[in-house]
């Protein structure tokens, strides 16, 4: 009966260490990513979130509940969160550069980017500036902003807003997988911010566009 005892414990040892070097393996091979596609309602002020867990950058936020804050990772151009096919995307193989990252949180300032280019931006640019892609005009900043190493990149919009974004400008921007930023006014009193490859800068309108209808996906609004 000893001899029984033994083995059927080692059989127990082997099958838990065999389950568990699995779990451990898998979770190894996503670093930190899901693919699970549950969706969570997350509450910030006024607005509910509806996410997939795989577009919820981080674990902790994974989660129903009430945050100051969210993070998502998307996959341009379809918008879609982590999965076993875009792997190469989600973990920067090769020289793509396909993910943006997004940020919900209460509005803390009156002005969106935009809405920041005459009261704000506009004294510290060096004019003229340089044409950019997709009919965007790329200013420096002076050395008095406080915005070293970066750019401004503005155009007009079809619907006669400015589109405004600062980009990182020389070696900090080839070491960023996601150099340029903008935020915009969503929901009630929400600010969402969006970082981007400086490759897609030449697509502004359609990635600003679609930015915008994601997020209107997402968002239930009270009141």
């Amino acid at each position: 009966m000893k001899v029984f005892y033994v083995f059927a414990a080692l059989a127990l040892l082997s099958l838990a260490i065999s389950v568990g070097g699995k779990w451990f393996g898998r979770s190894i091979a996503l670093a930190g990513h899901t693919d699970d596609t549950t969706l969570h309602e997350i509450v910030i002020g006024n607005n509910v979130i509806l996410a997939p867990a795989n577009a919820v950058r981080f674990d902790r936020q994974r989660r129903d509940g009430v945050a100051e804050r969210l993070d998502l990772y998307l996959r341009w151009p379809g918008l879609d969160g982590y999965s076993d096919a875009a792997r190469d995307d989600f973990n920067h193989a090769g020289d793509s550069r396909r993910i943006l990252f997004l940020s919900f949180e209460e509005r803390i300032m009156s002005r969106d980017m935009s809405g920041r280019l005459q009261p704000i931006y506009a004294s510290m640019l060096v004019r003229p500036g340089t044409e950019g892609p997709g009919g965007t005009t790329l200013y420096a900043f002076d050395g008095r902003s406080g915005y070293q190493n970066e750019v401004l990149a503005v155009a007009a919009g079809p619907d006669g807003e400015t589109f405004v974004a600062r980009c990182l400008d020389g070696e900090s921007a080839a070491e960023s997988l996601a150099p340029c930023e903008r935020d915009i006014h969503v929901g009630n009193d929400l600010s969402l911010s969006y970082r981007f490859p400086k490759e897609l800068l030449g697509d502004w309108q359609k990635l600003d566009a679609a930015i915008r209808a994601k997020a209107a996906s997402m968002l239930k609004t009270a009141g």
